[in-house]
């Protein structure tokens, strides 16, 4: 393939002629694997995929078929591959991420939704189901992408679901997430986590969140969150805790009592906010591992 290290402009000759996919995917992944992206096959494929309008099988299928690809999309391929081996994260350069059955428009400016989050949606889901009100209230605060608040909006369509989000980066993605998605059973406010939903005060069923909760001094290894994630999203004081302090509060205020709260955390951290839930007065909290076993989620009751 053409080398990829150079910008598009300063070589136009190299792709005056179409290239095999299979040989072009072949150099892009050789190219990533060795600026050390995690997963260089994957993304490779979902980039070209990106380019030429496939799914991630399709291009799997064309590469088989030994399919060329136009020189124009060579150069649109090279340049995201270039940037890609810079770290800049995968969901930028294609400007969606999936979450659960929903694909959410993300880009600078906002915090991408990781995989490890479905789970702490999948917890709100279930409280909202297992509620014998005919319309639960769920509310998100820190809604970011609006990843949370859109899967129990569109999974749970009996419920009312609150979103909030204070960031004037990240609330034009959240806004455009709304709308793609169009639940009319949502409703989303800039608003500060501190003050949001006064009006909803005691009548909520679930109360969740992902917190910024990385400690001031951790910082973080992969390249792709300690450079492009919006430090407001991560960093959560000098114990990474100080946001769930005030969640605690705030559920206290706003969860009726049965209800529930849940907020996301970093591995090591469920003991400390155990601690702080039940030193609140919250009840039965407890913490839950995701797919890859690690502590994710911390749960507790209002009394």
């Amino acid at each position: 393939m053409a080398d990829i290290s150079d910008t598009p402009a300063e070589r136009p000759a190299a792709v005056d002629r179409p290239l095999r996919l299979r040989e072009l995917l072949r150099g892009a992944t050789e190219h990533l694997a060795s600026a050390g992206v995690p997963d260089p096959v994957v993304d490779t494929e979902l980039l070209a995929g990106h380019v030429l309008g496939l799914g991630r099988g399709g291009v799997q299928a064309a590469a088989i078929r030994d399919d060329e690809v136009t020189p124009t999309d060579v150069l649109r391929f090279e340049a995201l591959i270039t940037r890609r081996a810079t770290r800049e994260p995968l969901q930028h350069l294609t400007g969606v991420a999936p979450f659960r059955h929903l694909e959410l428009a993300v880009g600078p400016g906002v915090f991408v939704p990781r995989p490890e989050t479905e789970m702490v949606a999948q917890l709100a889901i279930d409280v909202l189901w297992a509620t014998a009100s005919d319309a639960p209230v769920a509310v998100d605060l820190g809604t970011g992408s609006g990843a949370i608040a859109l899967a129990m909006a569109t999974e749970v369509p009996h419920a009312r679901v609150y979103a909030a989000e204070n960031s004037a980066e990240a609330f034009p993605w959240t806004e455009e997430n709304f709308r793609r998605v169009g639940a009319a059973n949502a409703t989303l406010a800039f608003a500060d986590l501190a003050q949001a939903f006064p009006e909803l005060d005691g009548t909520v069923t679930v109360l969740v969140s992902n917190p910024p909760y990385v400690p001031d001094a951790a910082i973080p290894r992969d390249p792709e969150v300690r450079l492009f994630d919006p430090p407001a999203a991560l960093y959560g004081g000098v114990d990474g805790l100080d946001v769930v302090r005030v969640l605690s509060g705030v559920g206290l205020r706003l969860v009726h009592p049965g209800g529930s709260l849940v907020i996301e955390h970093g591995e090591w951290q469920g003991a400390a906010i155990r601690e702080i839930l039940t030193a609140d007065g919250w009840r039965a909290a407890a913490t839950h591992p995701d797919l890859t076993t690690r502590d994710r989620a911390t749960t507790a009751l209002r009394p």
